[in-house]
């Protein structure tokens, strides 16, 4: 089974993120995602808050074979220069760059001059990125004069082949999963593994690709799970943990949230991923280790093996 590691937060240093990243190469991770969301300076005044998108060409850089990314936030971008950069980033480190886009929700984001509409806005205004960003990478001639976007011939090199930069949407509800029935090559589901809160999204998805007339197991399926490798199988530490990192599942009541994180020795995090894993048919479970420091980083890397995770395939319900 092929993991990913995610490290959010802004916990680490640049160097000590370079050597974790560096880690989990070596260990066989598949991919690592770290903060995109420089807006969170306004919470962390202690901190070194890297900007997202500097950081994954600078990993790209110091590391040979695995995947980098960090989330785009479609409000702090043009359109013609999100599809610029990330074809640059593509023909620079082929296949190893993970363009994850999604819609944000930081208070703090005006703090920066940054536009925050409502919602629904902000998904219409991603749609419409998309639709532009994957034209331009097509090599066409561009020109848009929509609500958010308007380009005159915009033109884009390198020209990228097809599914040679596979979209990758963070979404849960129904208004930006029909986002994701449109554009997107992998579902970051943006959700803790419940079973009873993935299904819904699901079933939200596949209506949409119904709409579209596409298969919904067209759409490969990440998730970040969070995780935290300590002596006991008890999760009442790592729960405490998982609300304060994670104030945006406020909703979610403690009994889903236990049986939703991996808490407890490696082999206690590996059984209970494969259960999360085979559960929701994931393509690729990240690790979500946001908020450690580096030792405990590494530690979580190095007990839960890579790789090393039999997965029985099963087909994807839709």
């Amino acid at each position: 089974m092929r993991l990913g590691v995610a490290l959010g937060w802004h916990q680490l240093s640049w160097e000590e993120l370079l050597a974790v990243a560096r880690h989990a190469e070596t260990l066989g991770y598949d991919a690592l995602y770290h903060d995109g969301d420089v807006s969170m300076l306004a919470r962390r005044r202690d901190a070194e808050v890297l900007d997202g998108w500097t950081v994954t060409t600078a990993l790209l850089a110091h590391t040979q074979r695995i995947a980098i990314g960090s989330i785009r936030l479609v409000h702090f971008w043009n359109a013609a220069r999100l599809a610029q950069s990330a074809a640059t980033a593509a023909r620079l480190a082929p296949g190893r760059f993970r363009f994850l886009v999604g819609v944000g929700d930081r208070p703090e984001d005006p703090r920066f001059g940054l536009p925050l509409p409502p919602v629904r806005e902000r998904i219409a205004w991603l749609d419409e990125t998309l639709d532009a960003a994957t034209a331009l990478w097509r090599g066409e001639n561009v020109t848009r004069h929509g609500r958010f976007v308007t380009l005159e011939r915009a033109r884009v090199t390198p020209r990228l082949a097809p599914g040679a930069l596979p979209v990758e949407i963070a979404a849960k509800g129904p208004r930006l999963l029909r986002v994701v029935a449109r554009h997107a090559d992998v579902w970051n589901v943006n959700l803790p593994p419940s079973p009873q809160r993935v299904a819904a999204a699901e079933q939200a998805l596949a209506d949409a690709c119904g709409e579209l007339g596409r298969d919904p197991a067209s759409i490969a399926r990440h998730l970040w799970i969070f995780t935290r490798v300590q002596a006991r199988r008890d999760p009442a530490a790592a729960l405490e943990e998982f609300r304060r990192f994670n104030p945006w599942f406020a909703s979610c009541e403690d009994a889903e949230l236990r049986e939703a994180m991996l808490a407890g020795s490696g082999a206690d995090c590996a059984a209970q991923l494969l259960a999360i894993c085979q559960r929701l048919h994931l393509d690729l479970p990240v690790l979500d280790l946001s908020g450690l420091d580096a030792t405990r980083a590494r530690r979580a890397l190095e007990e839960i093996p890579a790789g090393g995770i039999e997965l029985t395939p099963s087909p994807t319900v839709s």
